[in-house]
Protein backbone atom coordinates (compact mmCIF):
# COMPACT_ATOMS: atom_id res chain seq x y z
CA UNK A 1 0.00 0.00 0.00
CA UNK A 2 1.54 3.52 -1.01
CA UNK A 3 2.48 6.00 1.89
CA UNK A 4 0.46 8.35 0.01
CA UNK A 5 -3.45 9.05 -1.16
CA UNK A 6 -4.91 11.40 -3.29
CA UNK A 7 -6.20 14.84 -2.59
CA UNK A 8 -8.13 17.35 -4.68
CA UNK A 9 -8.97 20.97 -4.33
CA UNK A 10 -9.99 24.02 -7.40
CA UNK A 11 -6.15 23.41 -8.49
CA UNK A 12 -6.19 20.01 -9.30
CA UNK A 13 -5.45 16.54 -7.68
CA UNK A 14 -2.14 15.79 -5.68
CA UNK A 15 -0.73 13.59 -3.38
CA UNK A 16 -0.92 13.71 0.30
CA UNK A 17 0.57 11.48 2.96
CA UNK A 18 -2.13 9.03 4.01
CA UNK A 19 -1.84 9.20 7.65
CA UNK A 20 -2.31 12.95 7.15
CA UNK A 21 -5.64 14.76 8.69
CA UNK A 22 -4.85 17.45 6.53
CA UNK A 23 -5.77 17.75 2.19
CA UNK A 24 -4.70 19.21 -0.72
CA UNK A 25 -4.56 22.68 0.19
CA UNK A 26 -2.17 22.08 3.40
CA UNK A 27 -0.11 19.89 1.37
CA UNK A 28 0.40 22.57 -1.49
CA UNK A 29 1.55 25.25 1.25
CA UNK A 30 4.36 22.26 2.76
CA UNK A 31 5.55 22.14 -0.76
CA UNK A 32 5.37 25.60 -1.71
CA UNK A 33 7.16 27.18 1.23
CA UNK A 34 10.09 24.62 2.31
CA UNK A 35 11.24 27.81 4.09
CA UNK A 36 12.60 27.44 7.72
CA UNK A 37 11.00 24.66 9.05
CA UNK A 38 9.38 26.51 11.29
CA UNK A 39 5.21 26.36 12.33
CA UNK A 40 3.45 28.57 13.61
CA UNK A 41 3.23 28.66 17.61
CA UNK A 42 1.06 26.49 19.57
CA UNK A 43 -1.09 29.11 21.15
CA UNK A 44 -1.97 30.19 17.76
CA UNK A 45 -3.12 27.24 16.79
CA UNK A 46 -4.82 26.96 19.89
CA UNK A 47 -6.52 30.41 19.32
CA UNK A 48 -7.48 29.13 15.70
CA UNK A 49 -9.27 26.19 17.14
CA UNK A 50 -11.20 28.82 19.72
CA UNK A 51 -12.21 30.74 16.37
CA UNK A 52 -13.72 27.62 14.36
CA UNK A 53 -15.67 25.93 17.78
CA UNK A 54 -16.61 29.88 18.48
CA UNK A 55 -18.07 30.10 14.57
CA UNK A 56 -19.47 26.77 14.24
CA UNK A 57 -21.71 27.29 17.78
CA UNK A 58 -22.43 30.76 16.35
CA UNK A 59 -23.57 29.50 13.22
CA UNK A 60 -25.68 26.88 14.94
CA UNK A 61 -27.08 29.76 16.88
CA UNK A 62 -28.14 30.86 13.78
CA UNK A 63 -29.56 28.19 11.86
CA UNK A 64 -27.19 28.13 9.28
CA UNK A 65 -25.26 24.85 10.14
CA UNK A 66 -26.61 21.48 10.30
CA UNK A 67 -26.34 20.42 14.09
CA UNK A 68 -24.86 16.80 13.80
CA UNK A 69 -22.15 18.67 11.65
CA UNK A 70 -22.09 21.41 13.77
CA UNK A 71 -21.47 19.48 17.17
CA UNK A 72 -18.68 17.31 15.43
CA UNK A 73 -16.84 20.40 14.16
CA UNK A 74 -17.04 21.77 17.85
CA UNK A 75 -15.87 18.95 19.59
CA UNK A 76 -13.12 18.17 16.62
CA UNK A 77 -11.98 22.08 17.66
CA UNK A 78 -12.26 21.65 21.34
CA UNK A 79 -9.49 18.42 21.04
CA UNK A 80 -7.24 20.71 18.97
CA UNK A 81 -7.61 23.70 21.91
CA UNK A 82 -6.56 21.52 24.04
CA UNK A 83 -3.40 20.46 22.28
CA UNK A 84 -4.17 17.09 20.18
CA UNK A 85 -3.05 16.43 17.01
CA UNK A 86 -0.93 19.32 16.97
CA UNK A 87 1.22 17.63 14.88
CA UNK A 88 -1.08 17.95 11.79
CA UNK A 89 -0.25 21.09 11.49
CA UNK A 90 2.85 21.74 9.58
CA UNK A 91 2.71 24.75 7.48
CA UNK A 92 5.84 26.96 7.53
CA UNK A 93 5.51 30.28 9.31
CA UNK A 94 6.82 32.01 6.20
CA UNK A 95 4.07 31.37 3.62
CA UNK A 96 1.25 33.61 2.18
CA UNK A 97 0.84 36.51 3.64
CA UNK A 98 -3.07 36.51 4.67
CA UNK A 99 -1.79 33.00 6.30
CA UNK A 100 -4.56 31.32 4.46
CA UNK A 101 -2.59 27.99 4.43
CA UNK A 102 -2.88 27.90 7.76
CA UNK A 103 -6.20 28.58 7.94
CA UNK A 104 -7.25 25.83 5.40
CA UNK A 105 -4.80 23.73 7.41
CA UNK A 106 -7.08 23.55 10.23
CA UNK A 107 -9.86 23.52 8.55
CA UNK A 108 -8.92 21.04 6.93
CA UNK A 109 -7.93 18.73 9.79
CA UNK A 110 -11.02 19.53 11.08
CA UNK A 111 -13.23 18.56 8.33
CA UNK A 112 -11.53 15.24 8.22
CA UNK A 113 -12.11 14.41 11.90
CA UNK A 114 -15.74 15.51 11.95
CA UNK A 115 -17.12 13.85 9.19
CA UNK A 116 -15.59 10.81 10.79
CA UNK A 117 -17.58 11.97 14.17
CA UNK A 118 -20.87 12.25 12.40
CA UNK A 119 -20.97 10.30 9.37
CA UNK A 120 -21.61 13.11 7.20
CA UNK A 121 -18.82 14.48 4.52
CA UNK A 122 -17.81 17.98 6.33
CA UNK A 123 -16.85 20.39 3.80
CA UNK A 124 -13.58 22.14 4.85
CA UNK A 125 -14.83 25.37 3.18
CA UNK A 126 -18.61 25.57 3.27
CA UNK A 127 -18.85 24.11 6.87
CA UNK A 128 -15.84 24.52 8.99
CA UNK A 129 -14.89 28.26 7.10
CA UNK A 130 -18.39 28.86 7.52
CA UNK A 131 -18.92 33.04 7.54
CA UNK A 132 -15.05 33.30 7.76
CA UNK A 133 -12.80 34.19 5.88
CA UNK A 134 -8.63 33.65 6.06
CA UNK A 135 -8.21 37.41 6.05
CA UNK A 136 -10.83 37.79 9.20
CA UNK A 137 -9.59 35.08 10.73
CA UNK A 138 -6.05 35.32 10.95
CA UNK A 139 -5.98 38.58 12.14
CA UNK A 140 -8.30 37.72 14.59
CA UNK A 141 -6.26 34.46 15.88
CA UNK A 142 -3.27 37.43 16.10
CA UNK A 143 -5.19 39.56 18.45
CA UNK A 144 -6.73 36.31 20.62
CA UNK A 145 -3.56 34.10 20.94
CA UNK A 146 -1.61 37.34 22.09
CA UNK A 147 -4.11 38.38 24.51
CA UNK A 148 -4.65 34.96 26.42
CA UNK A 149 -0.83 34.47 26.47
CA UNK A 150 -0.64 38.35 28.01
CA UNK A 151 -3.37 37.66 30.37
CA UNK A 152 -2.73 34.22 31.36
CA UNK A 153 1.67 34.08 31.47
CA UNK A 154 3.07 37.12 30.73
CA UNK A 155 1.29 39.61 33.33
CA UNK A 156 1.11 37.12 36.05
CA UNK A 157 5.06 36.65 35.46
CA UNK A 158 5.55 40.49 35.73
CA UNK A 159 3.56 40.51 38.73
CA UNK A 160 5.76 37.59 40.27
CA UNK A 161 9.10 39.41 39.58
CA UNK A 162 7.70 42.66 40.93
CA UNK A 163 6.79 41.06 44.59
CA UNK A 164 9.98 39.51 44.23
CA UNK A 165 12.03 42.93 43.91
CA UNK A 166 9.70 44.03 46.72
CA UNK A 167 10.36 41.24 48.78
CA UNK A 168 14.42 41.74 48.38
CA UNK A 169 14.27 45.05 48.62
CA UNK A 170 12.49 44.60 51.95
CA UNK A 171 14.60 42.10 53.21
CA UNK A 172 18.36 44.06 51.76
CA UNK A 173 17.01 47.14 52.70
CA UNK A 174 19.40 48.79 55.28
CA UNK A 175 22.17 47.91 53.59
CA UNK A 176 23.83 51.26 52.15
CA UNK A 177 26.46 51.20 48.48
CA UNK A 178 27.81 53.27 46.30
CA UNK A 179 26.02 54.83 44.03
CA UNK A 180 26.91 55.01 40.61
CA UNK A 181 26.96 57.19 37.81
CA UNK A 182 28.23 56.60 34.20
CA UNK A 183 29.75 53.25 36.14
CA UNK A 184 31.69 56.22 38.39
CA UNK A 185 31.80 56.28 42.27
CA UNK A 186 28.50 58.53 43.70
CA UNK A 187 26.96 59.19 46.11
CA UNK A 188 25.67 56.53 48.41
CA UNK A 189 22.26 54.93 47.91
CA UNK A 190 20.31 52.13 50.04
CA UNK A 191 20.10 48.91 48.08
CA UNK A 192 15.95 49.21 48.72
CA UNK A 193 16.43 52.44 46.51
CA UNK A 194 18.32 50.53 43.50
CA UNK A 195 15.73 47.76 43.77
CA UNK A 196 13.14 50.63 44.13
CA UNK A 197 13.90 51.17 40.27
CA UNK A 198 13.82 47.90 38.84
CA UNK A 199 10.37 47.69 40.77
CA UNK A 200 9.08 50.71 39.27
CA UNK A 201 10.50 49.70 36.09
CA UNK A 202 8.37 46.59 35.96
CA UNK A 203 5.36 48.64 37.30
CA UNK A 204 5.19 50.78 34.34
CA UNK A 205 5.71 47.56 31.82
CA UNK A 206 2.60 46.17 33.63
CA UNK A 207 0.65 49.39 32.97
CA UNK A 208 1.50 50.02 29.95
CA UNK A 209 0.14 46.31 28.36
CA UNK A 210 -2.55 46.30 29.98
CA UNK A 211 -3.22 49.75 28.82
CA UNK A 212 -2.82 47.61 24.96
CA UNK A 213 -5.43 44.94 26.28
CA UNK A 214 -8.49 46.82 25.45
CA UNK A 215 -7.69 47.47 21.31
CA UNK A 216 -6.07 44.18 21.73
CA UNK A 217 -9.35 42.39 22.59
CA UNK A 218 -10.86 44.26 19.50
CA UNK A 219 -11.54 41.12 17.17
CA UNK A 220 -11.80 41.45 12.77
CA UNK A 221 -14.18 38.65 12.68
CA UNK A 222 -16.98 39.34 10.67
CA UNK A 223 -15.18 41.14 8.11
CA UNK A 224 -14.68 38.19 6.52
CA UNK A 225 -13.00 38.72 2.40
CA UNK A 226 -12.42 42.40 2.87
CA UNK A 227 -14.24 43.96 5.50
CA UNK A 228 -17.59 44.86 4.04
CA UNK A 229 -19.17 41.03 6.17
CA UNK A 230 -19.97 38.87 2.99
CA UNK A 231 -21.50 35.45 3.22
CA UNK A 232 -21.55 36.28 6.80
CA UNK A 233 -24.99 36.31 8.99
CA UNK A 234 -25.42 40.33 9.80
CA UNK A 235 -25.36 39.01 13.22
CA UNK A 236 -22.25 36.65 13.28
CA UNK A 237 -19.79 39.13 14.56
CA UNK A 238 -21.78 40.23 17.13
CA UNK A 239 -22.68 36.49 18.51
CA UNK A 240 -19.22 35.60 17.88
CA UNK A 241 -17.47 38.12 20.06
CA UNK A 242 -20.10 37.30 22.97
CA UNK A 243 -19.74 33.57 22.41
CA UNK A 244 -15.58 33.85 22.23
CA UNK A 245 -15.65 35.85 25.47
CA UNK A 246 -17.42 33.30 27.35
CA UNK A 247 -15.13 30.51 26.00
CA UNK A 248 -11.40 32.57 26.52
CA UNK A 249 -12.84 34.31 29.89
CA UNK A 250 -12.10 37.63 28.42
CA UNK A 251 -13.57 40.71 27.12
CA UNK A 252 -13.87 40.56 23.45
CA UNK A 253 -15.52 42.85 20.86
CA UNK A 254 -15.95 43.03 17.21
CA UNK A 255 -13.56 46.14 16.25
CA UNK A 256 -15.32 49.56 15.57
CA UNK A 257 -13.98 49.24 11.87
CA UNK A 258 -13.69 46.08 10.48
CA UNK A 259 -12.07 47.56 7.39
CA UNK A 260 -8.89 49.09 9.99
CA UNK A 261 -9.00 45.74 12.21
CA UNK A 262 -7.92 43.76 8.13
CA UNK A 263 -5.94 46.14 6.84
CA UNK A 264 -3.60 47.12 9.64
CA UNK A 265 -1.95 45.41 11.90
CA UNK A 266 -1.70 48.45 14.13
CA UNK A 267 -2.34 46.70 17.63
CA UNK A 268 0.15 44.41 17.85
CA UNK A 269 2.94 46.85 16.49
CA UNK A 270 1.88 48.83 19.68
CA UNK A 271 1.79 45.55 22.18
CA UNK A 272 4.84 44.26 20.08
CA UNK A 273 6.53 48.03 21.17
CA UNK A 274 5.39 47.55 24.91
CA UNK A 275 7.24 44.20 24.87
CA UNK A 276 10.38 46.15 23.96
CA UNK A 277 10.42 48.52 26.18
CA UNK A 278 9.61 45.47 29.00
CA UNK A 279 12.81 43.94 27.50
CA UNK A 280 14.72 46.79 27.44
CA UNK A 281 14.01 47.10 31.52
CA UNK A 282 14.89 43.55 31.83
CA UNK A 283 18.51 44.34 30.19
CA UNK A 284 18.98 46.89 32.30
CA UNK A 285 18.05 44.81 35.62
CA UNK A 286 20.05 41.93 34.51
CA UNK A 287 22.93 44.54 34.11
CA UNK A 288 22.96 45.48 37.20
CA UNK A 289 22.73 42.41 38.49
CA UNK A 290 25.72 41.42 36.39
CA UNK A 291 28.11 44.56 37.45
CA UNK A 292 27.18 44.12 41.39
CA UNK A 293 28.27 40.15 40.96
CA UNK A 294 31.47 41.17 39.21
CA UNK A 295 34.70 39.83 40.65
CA UNK A 296 34.62 37.85 43.19
CA UNK A 297 37.94 39.70 43.70
CA UNK A 298 38.85 42.32 40.99
CA UNK A 299 35.53 43.38 40.65
CA UNK A 300 32.86 45.47 42.44
CA UNK A 301 31.87 42.10 44.31
CA UNK A 302 28.97 43.64 46.38
CA UNK A 303 25.73 40.65 45.93
CA UNK A 304 26.53 36.84 45.05
CA UNK A 305 24.84 35.79 42.69
CA UNK A 306 23.42 31.81 43.21
CA UNK A 307 26.02 29.54 41.87
CA UNK A 308 23.82 27.32 39.30
CA UNK A 309 26.29 25.92 37.03
CA UNK A 310 30.11 25.50 36.47
CA UNK A 311 31.16 29.12 34.41
CA UNK A 312 34.30 27.38 32.33
CA UNK A 313 35.47 24.19 30.79
CA UNK A 314 38.73 25.74 31.16
CA UNK A 315 38.79 27.86 34.64
CA UNK A 316 37.75 25.88 37.75
CA UNK A 317 35.72 27.32 40.17
CA UNK A 318 34.42 30.41 37.85
CA UNK A 319 30.92 30.61 38.30
CA UNK A 320 28.86 33.33 35.74
CA UNK A 321 25.96 35.06 35.99
CA UNK A 322 23.89 32.93 33.67
CA UNK A 323 20.06 33.90 34.68
CA UNK A 324 20.90 37.79 34.19
CA UNK A 325 22.58 36.58 30.70
CA UNK A 326 19.55 34.48 29.60
CA UNK A 327 17.63 37.15 30.75
CA UNK A 328 19.58 39.84 28.01
CA UNK A 329 19.77 37.23 25.11
CA UNK A 330 15.78 36.93 25.19
CA UNK A 331 15.42 40.51 25.76
CA UNK A 332 17.42 40.84 22.51
CA UNK A 333 15.68 39.00 20.62
CA UNK A 334 12.49 40.44 21.71
CA UNK A 335 13.84 44.09 20.38
CA UNK A 336 14.49 41.80 16.53
CA UNK A 337 11.05 40.58 16.68
CA UNK A 338 9.76 44.17 17.48
CA UNK A 339 11.63 45.45 14.54
CA UNK A 340 10.56 42.96 12.13
CA UNK A 341 6.73 43.04 13.28
CA UNK A 342 7.00 46.93 12.72
CA UNK A 343 8.41 46.02 9.51
CA UNK A 344 4.72 43.71 9.09
CA UNK A 345 3.00 46.29 10.11
CA UNK A 346 3.94 48.52 7.29
CA UNK A 347 2.74 46.06 4.53
CA UNK A 348 -1.10 46.72 5.04
CA UNK A 349 -1.88 46.83 1.43
CA UNK A 350 -5.53 48.65 0.58
CA UNK A 351 -7.95 46.01 2.53
CA UNK A 352 -5.28 43.31 3.67
CA UNK A 353 -2.41 43.06 5.79
CA UNK A 354 0.47 40.22 4.12
CA UNK A 355 2.84 39.59 7.09
CA UNK A 356 0.22 38.31 9.75
CA UNK A 357 2.37 34.50 10.36
CA UNK A 358 5.50 36.12 10.81
CA UNK A 359 3.87 38.93 13.09
CA UNK A 360 1.90 36.29 14.88
CA UNK A 361 5.05 34.16 15.21
CA UNK A 362 7.01 37.10 16.78
CA UNK A 363 4.68 38.17 18.42
CA UNK A 364 4.22 35.26 20.63
CA UNK A 365 7.55 34.13 20.99
CA UNK A 366 8.41 37.08 22.27
CA UNK A 367 5.64 36.80 24.93
CA UNK A 368 6.84 33.77 25.52
CA UNK A 369 10.51 35.05 26.11
CA UNK A 370 9.76 37.40 28.45
CA UNK A 371 7.23 35.29 30.78
CA UNK A 372 9.84 32.47 30.72
CA UNK A 373 12.71 35.08 31.71
CA UNK A 374 10.79 37.07 33.90
CA UNK A 375 10.46 33.95 36.49
CA UNK A 376 13.73 32.77 36.21
CA UNK A 377 14.93 36.40 36.72
CA UNK A 378 12.81 36.46 39.97
CA UNK A 379 13.36 33.03 41.12
CA UNK A 380 16.85 31.98 40.15
CA UNK A 381 18.35 35.44 40.72
CA UNK A 382 16.66 38.42 42.69
CA UNK A 383 14.86 36.42 45.57
CA UNK A 384 18.55 34.43 46.07
CA UNK A 385 21.27 37.23 45.69
CA UNK A 386 23.30 37.46 49.05
CA UNK A 387 24.72 40.45 49.61
CA UNK A 388 28.43 41.43 51.01
CA UNK A 389 28.27 43.79 53.01
CA UNK A 390 32.42 43.77 53.63
CA UNK A 391 32.71 44.78 50.35
CA UNK A 392 30.19 47.69 50.38
CA UNK A 393 31.73 48.85 53.36
CA UNK A 394 34.83 49.11 51.97
CA UNK A 395 33.85 51.27 48.66
CA UNK A 396 31.65 53.00 50.42
CA UNK A 397 34.42 54.19 53.45
CA UNK A 398 37.04 55.25 50.51
CA UNK A 399 34.57 57.35 48.35
CA UNK A 400 35.79 60.58 47.83
CA UNK A 401 32.37 61.58 46.20
CA UNK A 402 31.27 61.81 49.94
CA UNK A 403 32.67 64.92 49.57
CA UNK A 404 29.49 66.51 48.17
CA UNK A 405 28.10 66.46 51.08
CA UNK A 406 30.41 69.41 52.48
CA UNK A 407 29.30 71.50 49.81
CA UNK A 408 27.37 73.87 51.03
CA UNK A 409 29.40 74.26 54.30
CA UNK A 410 33.31 74.74 52.35
CA UNK A 411 32.26 75.35 49.10
CA UNK A 412 32.80 73.34 46.04
CA UNK A 413 36.17 74.06 44.72
CA UNK A 414 37.24 72.90 48.23
CA UNK A 415 35.47 69.88 48.87
CA UNK A 416 37.14 68.69 44.77
CA UNK A 417 40.40 69.44 46.09
CA UNK A 418 39.59 66.80 49.40
CA UNK A 419 38.24 64.29 46.81
CA UNK A 420 40.96 64.62 44.98
CA UNK A 421 43.67 64.56 47.74
CA UNK A 422 41.94 61.36 49.22
CA UNK A 423 41.20 59.70 45.71
CA UNK A 424 45.20 60.33 45.46
CA UNK A 425 46.78 59.13 48.81
CA UNK A 426 43.68 55.95 48.92
CA UNK A 427 42.38 57.74 52.13
CA UNK A 428 39.12 57.86 53.66
CA UNK A 429 38.05 61.34 52.78
CA UNK A 430 36.35 62.04 56.29
CA UNK A 431 40.33 61.87 57.08
CA UNK A 432 41.85 64.52 54.23
CA UNK A 433 38.96 66.76 54.98
CA UNK A 434 39.75 66.94 58.63
CA UNK A 435 43.23 67.77 57.70
CA UNK A 436 42.10 70.41 55.39
CA UNK A 437 38.91 72.36 57.10
CA UNK A 438 38.23 73.81 60.50
CA UNK A 439 35.63 71.17 61.00
CA UNK A 440 35.66 68.71 64.15
CA UNK A 441 35.82 64.65 63.60
CA UNK A 442 32.34 64.74 65.08
CA UNK A 443 30.69 67.36 62.85
CA UNK A 444 32.26 65.52 59.65
CA UNK A 445 30.83 62.33 61.08
CA UNK A 446 27.51 63.87 60.79
CA UNK A 447 27.61 65.58 58.02
CA UNK A 448 29.48 62.80 56.07
CA UNK A 449 26.87 59.83 57.49
CA UNK A 450 26.00 57.70 54.69
CA UNK A 451 22.90 56.31 55.95
CA UNK A 452 21.76 59.94 55.79
CA UNK A 453 23.39 60.73 52.58
CA UNK A 454 20.65 58.36 51.62
CA UNK A 455 17.82 60.56 52.32
CA UNK A 456 18.41 63.65 50.32
CA UNK A 457 18.26 67.32 51.33
CA UNK A 458 21.35 69.17 53.34
CA UNK A 459 23.34 67.51 55.96
CA UNK A 460 24.22 69.26 58.85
Amino acid sequence: MSDFRVEKDSMGALEVPRKALYGAQTQRAVNNFPVSGQTLPEPFIHALALIKQTAAETNLKLGLLDTAIARAIIDVAREIAAEEHLDQFPVDVFQTGSGTSSNMNINEVIATLASHRCGQTVNANDHVNMGQSSNDVIPTAIHVSAAIELENNLLPALDHLLNRIRSKSIAIGQHIKTGRTHLMDAMPVRMEQTLQSWAGQVELAIARLQDCQPRLHQIAQGGTAVGTGVNAHPDFAEAFAARLSELSGLAFVPAPCTFTAMATQDTAVELSGQLKTLATALIKIANDLRWMNSGPLAGLGEIELEALQPGSSIMPGKVNPVIPEATMMAAAQVIGNDTAITVGGQHGNFELNVMLPMIASNLLQSEKLLSNVSLLLADRAIATFRVNEKNLKRALDRNPILVTALNPVIGYEKAAMIAKKAYAESRPVIDVAEEETDLSRKELEKLLDPAKLTEGGIQG
